[in-house]
């Protein structure tokens, strides 16, 4: 199989929250919104995230607990503060790490962790893992 694109829809009762909050701090645009299902996308054509509400009554929300997306920016230390400039509260804080990057993380309305980094060199040894 061969995929040309990959994403995420989280089915929510947040989804006029998660579309304000996704537009506000990391200028998503709307490709599709028809009110209970909004198609956002970030950058480029291969960076969606999709909310839905629950059409039927069986259909779960999601339990966001233990998700996280990992977001590269090129430059993260603008990113956390402009973040923490708009109230938003770090649930990990900026600092280096020894696998190869410089981070933060913060939730978004459903509990979804956002891992924001920006890529640096690796320590000696976390270069071996490295394909």
């Amino acid at each position: 199989m061969i995929v040309n694109t990959i994403s995420s829809c989280i089915a929510t009762d947040k989804v006029e929250e998660s579309k304000e909050f996704y537009i506000k701090h990391f200028d998503a645009k709307i490709t599709f919104d028809c009110g209970w299902y909004v198609n956002l996308q970030f950058g480029n054509k291969s960076s969606e995230l999709q909310f839905m509400a629950p059409q039927q009554l069986e259909q779960p929300k999601c339990n966001c607990a233990g998700l996280m997306y990992n977001l590269a920016v090129d430059d993260v230390d603008q990113e956390y503060k402009k973040l923490t400039d708009a109230g938003l509260e770090p649930v990990m804080p900026l600092e280096d790490h020894p696998w190869g990057d410089r981070g933060f993380a913060i939730k978004d309305p459903n509990g979804v962790m956002l891992y924001i980094y920006s890529e640096r060199e690796p320590k000696q040894e976390f270069k071996q893992y490295y394909r």
